[in-house]
């Protein structure tokens, strides 16, 4: 019986919030569109009040803004975003992983490779591109948690929702799957032999790499 996973009960608001939060990070929803609370509400089923709550929710995740006049609209794309959101990625998980990579254990390591290996096959299936942001914050975070800085840890969590859809668009639209893959496994066996300056070094790299990618094909998008 301890095998069975616990039944989650989600509320309307979370699953309103999840619906919207997929449909904007995958471009279903653009940036500049307005969000209107009742067609949602009908098209969901649900009464306006936990769109109104999802709405408020995604505001502070940063994937929409409440203007005057407007309502609701989906965050635009900005490549002033990508630049602070990136810089601060690596400034903070270079960070986390210097102090997490003393304390790592086996099976922190072997945990980080499992979710690594969930993340390959999910990058080969496009219709798993939802998963792709989520498996590859599982695969940091596998490593970051032995710092022991959960408040930092949380910061983490938060750039990474903002940063979502940059780098699925990244993945997708510019041929970023290969690079991701053998610099996560680098990082991994790096991370195993404990060679905090040369991991540190790859990690800072691959967020500001992976930034320079997207604030080329964001510029694209603004200008088409």
């Amino acid at each position: 019986m301890s095998n069975i996973p616990p039944i989650i009960h989600k509320t309307r608001t979370q699953l309103v919030v999840e619906v919207l939060r997929e449909r904007i990070l995958s471009g279903d929803i653009e940036g500049g569109e307005p969000l209107r609370q009742s067609a949602i509400a009908e098209q969901l089923n649900v009464s306006r009040i936990p769109v109104r709550e999802a709405l408020v929710q995604l505001e502070a995740e940063g994937l929409i803004n409440f203007e005057p006049h407007k309502g609701a609209t989906a965050t635009k794309l900005s490549v002033e975003q990508v630049t602070e959101l990136f810089e601060l990625r690596a400034m903070i998980e270079s960070d986390l992983l210097a102090k997490a990579i003393p304390n790592l254990t086996e099976q922190d390591i072997a945990d980080a490779e499992a979710v690594l290996v969930q993340l390959e096959l999910a990058f080969k299936l496009k219709e798993s591109v939802a998963s792709w942001s989520e498996l590859n914050t599982r695969f940091h975070t596998r490593l970051y948690k032995a710092a022991n800085r959960p408040h930092t840890l949380d910061v983490v969590h938060g750039l990474n929702t903002n940063c979502d859809r940059y780098i699925r668009l990244q993945l997708l639209f510019t041929g970023g799957i290969p690079t991701a893959e053998r610099e996560h496994r680098i990082l991994l066996e790096l991370c195993k032999v404990g060679d905090v300056e040369k991991a540190t070094a790859l990690l800072h790299e691959h967020i500001l790499s992976a930034a320079a990618s997207i604030t080329k094909l964001v510029e694209q998008k603004i200008k088409s």
